[in-house]
């Protein structure tokens, strides 16, 4: 009997303004004409923003708090999403990022001993629109056939397609990091080695495994000069992950070629990565459709060994154009053989493009951070 009571008392709490938004109609219009009709969940307010979709299973409450969709609305491919709830504790940073929220099925009713919140309350609280019940393996589809492009979340019926895709086919992300970067620097106390950490979006558990092997960990904002850095006299550098293209951050490149000449070991993560490469002379490109989700097979070209891992990007360093004398590939996607980590010649650098903190997704490559205390001297 307590049992039933409880449930009972679940139900309503999944407060009864959620029904009526079921009711709402809601659109999602894409750039080339496509218009998938569904309902609205989180924010009735209307977005533009490029689509881009991510193929987790779990981990969905870390994919909105991760800084790096700062300026996307993402796609859940997995058909059921909710149905564990919203807690708190698992948050990648201290808000959401994405700009809008696309599934299949909303779970309305949690069921999860650590949950505190449902998906529908979190976007309405952020002020984030989304649409529910609409064909995702269709909308992946496109994307994947087509390329990543701009959409709209509205609830206006009587949307105009004339005025609507010239906006759309305008929108750009542009210098996302300068928004998503924290606004002064912040200290998390260790005994090991001290860690520089260049936030140009980082997910708190690139923070938390470095502190995790005692690492004394300072968080820089992105903005901050190589001159401040290497005054503090860090036992190491962490690069860390972030959203946009890369070649915005002309300003920063300036600072990483400062960073390259110092000889303190420096580790990068995904746009960090990125970032770097463009700073020693290579290159990087869009791709037609970027890699999102826990599921990525990654090859160690040193060891031939194969790793599972969590990634979110949809730009990629273009190996054709890397100086020999100064990095090499170290790892490459399985996939579609993009470059997915590079090695410095002569330098105590190294950088991928996958995330070896997950959150979410597997632990595969975690093992990175123990080779980055090495570099530094310290101890697993």
């Amino acid at each position: 009997m307590p049992l039933v009571i409880h449930f009972v008392r679940l139900w309503t709490r999944t407060d009864y303004s959620q029904r009526k938004e079921d009711c709402m109609k809601a659109f999602l219009i894409l750039e080339d004409g496509h218009v998938f009709s569904g309902t609205s969940i989180g924010s009735t307010r209307e977005v533009i923003s490029e689509i881009v979709f991510n193929t987790s299973m779990t981990g969905y409450l870390e994919v909105m708090t991760d800084p790096s969709y700062a300026g996307q609305a993402v796609c859940m491919t997995y058909p059921l999403i909710g149905n564990y709830g919203i807690c708190y504790e698992d948050q990648e940073s201290d808000r959401p990022w994405i700009d809008g929220y696309i599934v299949r099925e909303l779970s309305r009713i949690p069921s999860n001993f650590r949950s505190v919140d449902t998906i529908q309350h979190f976007l309405e609280k952020h002020d984030i629109p989304g649409i529910c019940g609409i064909d995702t393996r269709s909308l992946t589809k496109i994307l994947r056939e087509k390329g990543t492009m701009n959409g709209m979340i509205t609830v206006n019926e009587n949307y105009n397609l004339d005025e609507i895709i010239p906006r759309l086919k305008k929108y750009n992300t542009g210098k996302v990091v300068e928004k998503v970067t924290c606004r002064e620097k912040k200290v998390f106390p260790g005994k090991g080695p001290k860690v520089a950490l260049m936030d140009f979006g980082a997910k708190r558990n690139i923070a938390r495994s470095l502190n995790q092997r005692g690492c004394e960990v300072t968080v820089y904002p992105a903005l901050t000069s190589a001159e401040e850095i290497l005054a503090a006299k860090p036992d190491g550098i962490m690069l860390s992950n972030g959203p946009g293209d890369p070649k915005e951050c002309t300003s920063i490149i300036e600072e990483l070629k400062k960073l390259y000449q110092s000889d303190v070991p420096i580790f990068a993560i995904c746009l960090g990565h990125q970032l770097m490469a463009l700073a020693t002379g290579a290159d990087t490109h869009k791709m037609k459709y970027g890699h999102r989700g826990g599921n990525h097979p990654v090859k160690d070209l040193r060891t031939g060994r194969v790793y599972i891992s969590s990634q979110n990007h949809g730009y990629v360093v273009d190996t054709s154009t890397l100086d020999e004398k100064i990095a090499r590939p170290a790892f490459v996607n399985v996939n579609d053989q993009t470059n997915e980590g590079l090695e410095y010649i002569g330098k105590n650098i190294f950088t991928v493009q996958f995330h070896p903190e997950a959150c979410p997704g597997p632990q595969d490559s975690s093992y990175l951070f123990d080779r980055f205390m090495e570099m530094m001297g310290g101890t697993k």
